[in-house]
């Protein structure tokens, strides 16, 4: 028979598990507000893509030291989660230490005594990012997009990790002395190879205080990780869930691949065919062509959102980005940035049925920020998880020239002289070759 404790324990669960599927079924949905694209290609190439960059961290790597150090949090986070099935089990039933019924003693005693050098691995990578990004502070951390938020968001990450590490060092460092007291319901041993060294703390207390320790301990531990899980849905660590995808739906073509809009190619092919009748009317039924472009987010396709909602706020696109190094307003992780606020400012307009006067060209994105770009695709090569800011920054420069014919000065004359001369140079055809007589 159930306990209450048993029974709130549960409780607490299923709450915490059903908002966090609520809201992560919101994000999906927003994601799915985007122009549809086709990205079934090629899968095995994307499957390779994904394990090698996501799963393998083989992009974290080009800057050593944040990447070991990020390895090392993301290898934690992978295993130290096992321990997550066994506290879920004892806290519905009642049961303590659940694996250790069914590993060999040998087993369970090697993966508690992993998961504690991991723990502390963990806390000690989080304390160096702390000290990185408050104490020396590294320049892209500090950016004008990385307003008090954004810098905010990423402290309380790392300082949930770093209480999430202690309690379970704690909980195993109480539950091995009260094993050692020979404490009721305390039986089980296990490897403490970290643990150990927090003993001192608890020195001299009785078993009913040590138990009151561990159990605080282990509520605050799993609890603490059920309120990360829904915290991570408004951070920009919702990467740990959409980094994956990001990295399997990439662009696989080379860097400087421009796509051609399907609307223009066949409207361009149109012209060309001396059968076709350009003023006849289009079939009944047929949908209406799209806008070209993109003036707002939901003009933009649901592989760009969703890297929007990747985004890892890192800076390693804006630290490579040359246009941002010579003082433009570019910051490719702004457009990230920006564009994903703007989807979440539309779809709660909308879910309150409030006008919505705003777009991301304009009120979000300038275009002094789109016309800075050059176009050099370091932004998208930086990206450790294959993110693409470019691709959102070209549809929006699409918009302005074939919607607004808002192109800069120095691009309309190309283009008048494109039409006139056939060259993007202020010369007629027949005057080219005038050079070699001068």
């Amino acid at each position: 028979m159930m306990e209450l404790s048993n029974i709130i324990f549960l409780i607490v669960f299923v709450v915490f598990i059903s908002v966090f599927v609520r809201n992560f079924s919101r994000i999906i949905s927003n994601i799915k507000l985007g122009r549809d694209i086709d990205r079934s290609d090629r899968k095995a190439d994307r499957w390779k893509n994904m394990f090698r960059v996501a799963m393998g961290q083989s992009k974290m790597t080009r800057r050593p030291v944040a990447g070991i150090l990020h390895i090392i949090v993301y290898v934690g986070f992978l295993i130290i989660n096992i321990e997550m099935i066994e506290i879920i089990i004892d806290g519905i039933f009642g049961t303590h230490r659940f694996l250790s019924t069914i590993l060999s003693e040998g087993l369970y005693t090697f993966l508690i005594g992993s998961f504690e050098v991991l723990a502390i691995l963990v806390l000690v990578a989080c304390v160096i990012f702390l000290v990185r990004r408050n104490l020396i502070r590294i320049n892209r951390f500090w950016n004008k997009e990385m307003t008090s938020w954004p810098r905010t968001d990423a402290n309380l990450i790392l300082i949930f990790e770093i209480l999430l590490m202690s309690a379970f060092l704690i909980m195993n460092a109480t539950d091995a002395m009260l094993v050692a007291n020979s404490a009721d319901h305390y039986t089980i041993s296990f490897s403490d190879p970290v643990s150990q060294y927090f003993h001192f703390l608890f020195n001299g207390m009785e078993n009913s205080t040590l138990i009151l320790v561990e159990r605080f301990a282990w509520w605050f531990h799993i609890v603490g990780i059920l309120i990360f899980m829904n915290y991570v849905l408004i951070s920009k660590h919702l990467h740990i869930f959409f980094a994956f995808p990001s990295t399997y739906f990439a662009n696989l073509n080379n860097l400087g691949q421009f796509d051609n809009l399907e609307s223009v190619t066949k409207e361009v092919k149109l012209m060309m065919d001396p059968n076709s009748d350009p003023f006849a009317a289009a079939p009944e039924g047929s949908t209406p062509p799209q806008s070209f472009g993109a003036k707002d987010v939901t003009d933009l396709n649901w592989v760009q959102l969703l890297n929007a909602y990747s985004c890892t706020e890192c800076g390693r696109c804006t630290d490579n980005c040359p246009a941002n190094h010579t003082g433009k307003l570019l910051s490719p992780r702004k457009i990230l940035m920006d564009t994903r606020d703007r989807i979440t400012e539309y779809v709660d307009n909308k879910r309150k049925g409030t006008e919505d006067t705003k777009s991301l060209l304009g009120d979000y994105i300038t275009t002094e920020e789109l016309w800075a770009c050059t176009s050099c695709n370091a932004c998208t090569d930086a990206c450790p998880i294959e993110l693409d800011p470019l691709s959102i920054i070209l549809d929006m420069r699409r918009y302005l020239v074939m919607e607004q014919s808002a192109a800069p000065t120095e691009l309309n004359m190309m283009f008048t002289n494109v039409e006139n001369n056939g060259a993007p140079w202020q010369f007629p055809a027949a005057d080219r070759l005038n050079w070699k007589d001068e």
